[in-house]
């Protein structure tokens, strides 16, 4: 009987990767249970588990006092002297109580406790190990789709995709392999409930560690994201080292690098631009694909009036909005844009000093096809 239960629980701690001593106390906290409902007793009882004897006892443990009020819980310490003359006031007294078929009313009994006990302590492992992955990627399983919720296989548990999360442009089906980021990890009575995104921005941003090396030992940083999933993103990129080019670094040889995140994304249109702190080179970058002839700035306000070309005012709006909406989660600043016409009009172009300029206008061209040709939203 030993060795079986020895050989049961060298299997859980190899399956379930919960250490022997959680298992025996588990056990030992079922035997106690056992006891009480089987035997009415109130007692403060004590379970002696000798696993390489294969045997359990029961002890009742009470108080030493000069005075009983509860002979279940105490003894008086005439008593006790006639077990022990040491014994003293305050001290416990041990009494083995075990009843004869204890072990079979015990192994009953136990096993849905032990169960228990076991399932809490494997969900608690599973939770210490996903509270450490949350904002982070994993890849999984799709399992089951229903109207709400996509249900995504992370190996030891079920995650959830809620609707909101998902990309609209992808249809999930039970067997696809995706990447999703782990938005929160919450514990719960059925046990650890894990909500994943494939819409978060995170994802975009943890897609480029994966597949761009500079970023990942920290040589590029990505300073901001802005995301509309399925359609159109932006990441901001900037390098310490001026000998490394943060742009080229994420776009890779021939774009192989983006393209592996565009891939991954169905096909989301990305645009890499370089981060400054400098506002108005920030800004100015941040509406690529377009070109811009000036950015004015309010410091108070944090709002910037952009001006560009006539015939790129449609491009650096967007469809619908979209490039100048990126272009502001990107930057964190409000972006006004105007026609050079209108800019003339409102007498607030060309100005005297401050006019961006670029060193090289094939500068600004370069970082432009770095957005893997984005299609001319001026539809």
């Amino acid at each position: 009987m030993s060795s079986e239960l020895l050989d049961a629980l060298d299997l859980l701690e190899k399956e379930k990767g919960i250490s022997r001593e959680v298992i025996i106390e588990a056990i030992e906290a079922a035997l106690v249970s056992a006891y009480r409902r089987n035997f009415n007793q109130a007692q403060n009882v004590r379970i002696d588990l000798n696993l390489g004897a294969g045997t359990m006892r029961v002890f009742a443990r009470k108080d030493v006092v000069e005075e009983v009020f509860d002979p279940r819980l105490e003894i008086s310490l005439e008593d006790a002297r006639r077990i022990n003359p040491n014994y003293q006031i305050e001290d416990v007294v041990e009494l083995e109580v075990t009843p004869k078929d204890f072990g079979r009313i015990a192994a009953q009994t136990a096993k849905q406790v032990v169960t228990q006990r076991v399932r809490e302590a494997e969900r608690g492992i599973i939770y210490s190990e996903f509270i450490d992955r949350e904002e982070d990627i994993m890849t999984g399983i799709v399992q089951r789709v229903d109207s709400k919720f996509i249900y995504v296989s992370l190996g030891k548990i079920e995650a959830i995709l809620p609707a909101n999360e998902q990309m609209p442009n992808e249809r999930y089906r039970p067997h696809d392999r995706i990447k999703v980021f782990i938005t929160k990890v919450e514990k719960t009575t059925k046990g650890p409930q894990i909500y994943v995104s494939r819409t978060h921005p995170g994802l975009l941003k943890r897609l480029f560690e994966i597949e761009v090396p500079e970023i990942y030992d920290g040589t590029v940083e990505i300073k901001s994201v802005s995301r509309e999933a399925g359609d159109r993103s932006k990441i901001s990129v900037h390098s310490e080292n001026p000998e490394v080019d943060p742009v080229g670094s994420c776009v890779g040889p021939k774009g192989a690098r983006v393209q592996a995140v565009v891939n991954e994304l169905k096909g989301e249109k990305i645009d890499i631009v370089k981060w400054s702190n400098d506002p108005v080179v920030f800004v100015a970058n941040a509406l690529s694909p377009s070109k811009v002839l000036d950015v004015i700035v309010n410091e108070e306000e944090k709002a910037t009036t952009v001006v560009v070309p006539d015939y790129q005012l449609s491009l650096a709006i967007g469809k619908r909005g979209q490039n100048a909406r990126l272009a502001a989660k990107l930057t964190g600043w409000k972006i006004d844009i105007k026609s050079e016409t209108d800019a003339r009009e409102a007498g607030i172009f060309p100005r005297e000093e401050g006019i961006l300029s670029f060193d090289d206008e094939d500068e600004q061209d370069y970082d432009n096809d770095l957005s893997l040709n984005l299609e001319d939203s001026r539809e």
